[in-house]
């Protein structure tokens, strides 16, 4: 059952291994859901899976778009915290009409490769201007390593959300969900 990271072989292909391999886990728990569990909120967080696909898209794309400009800085629609969650990017209406489990994950799967490539083609020594939302506060730069390893914490800390948003809907959870997206079947022989 592939559920743990690839091998890698340095630390480029380490940084983004597993940058790619936390995107890929997210679009996991989005397996075989229908439209009225993608939008459904089953936790105090406020947050459906769908949104939170969402979420993880637009930082990721954003990511993606950091780590190219490096050292500059990218250009940014994004200037505050207010104008992060007026485009509905941490709200449950984030989910957009046409999105559905398969394109969602789809979508979750490009990004992921994107951000590994732009990752892989990156100097982390490169030291890029941190963007100006209050998260970040106190920093003026950061190196493009720092920044890889904060994808990575970034995003496991969201496949851990979606750990326990699908778990809260039907109970499924993550060793299942690798298996059935891998097309094996569940509970393995001899468990």
């Amino acid at each position: 059952m592939p559920f743990l990271t690839a091998e890698t072989t340095d630390e480029r292909d380490s940084l983004a291994t597993f940058a790619q391999q936390q995107i890929d886990q997210i679009a996991t728990t989005l397996h075989g859901l229908d439209r009225e569990q993608l939008a459904q909120v089953p936790s105090a967080s406020g947050m459906s899976l769908g949104a939170l696909a969402r979420h993880v898209l637009l930082v990721a794309d954003r990511a993606v778009l950091t780590f190219a400009a490096a050292p500059e800085a990218p250009a940014s629609p994004v200037s505050d915290l207010q104008q992060f969650q007026a485009e509905g990017t941490i709200a449950p209406e984030a989910l957009r009409a046409d999105d559905t489990s398969d394109s969602l994950s789809q979508e979750l799967r490009r990004v992921g490769e994107e951000l590994a490539a732009a990752i892989r083609s990156a100097d982390p020594e490169t030291r890029g201007p941190v963007p100006g939302q209050p998260w970040f506060e106190g920093r003026e730069t950061w190196s493009l390593r720092w920044y890889a390893l904060h994808q990575i914490e970034e995003n496991a800390r969201h496949a851990g959300h979606a750990d326990i948003l699908r778990e809260s809907l039907d109970g499924k959870g993550a060793y299942e969900l690798n298996a059935l997206v891998a097309g094996e079947a569940w509970p393995p022989a001899g468990w």
